[in-house]
């Protein structure tokens, strides 16, 4: 009998981390944790250099519907090329772009269709590297 994520009454282990290398250096983490019950992942980011507090407290939430991935920005050549989002299968994501401009991409299959734009799903990056 599978459990509902939404529902389940969570027991959270840490499960791996996914750094985030930049001309083989890395420049940050998204450390990934799980629960035991209907191993749902949670995630948070970590970018080195930057020491913002976030807005909420414990685990940040996403819904069934949705999964981690990181978001690259080619257009963009420092740290803050790369950031945490939850995607959803077909939708459309806000991002923040150059000069601050906030900019919609579609998304296919997980995927963002744009040049100048990607993202990969860190469920299938749980304890690697990934070169952006």
């Amino acid at each position: 009998m599978a459990i509902d994520q939404d529902t389940c009454s969570h027991q959270i282990v840490y499960y791996g981390v996914t750094n985030i290398n930049y001309d083989n250096r890395t420049i940050g983490s998204v450390d990934i944790w799980r629960c035991v019950i209907c191993k749902k992942h949670f995630c948070e980011e970590k970018q080195l250099g930057i020491e913002s507090i976030v807005d909420y407290v414990g685990m940040p939430k996403i819904s069934s519907e949705q999964k981690w991935a990181v978001l690259i920005c080619n257009l963009k050549k420092h740290k803050e090329r790369w950031r945490l989002i939850k995607i959803k299968k077909d939708d459309e994501i806000q991002h923040e772009c150059l000069d601050e401009k906030v900019i919609t991409l579609a998304v296919k299959e997980f995927q963002v269709n744009d040049e100048k734009h990607w993202n990969f799903l860190i469920e299938n990056s749980v304890n690697k590297a990934v070169e952006i």
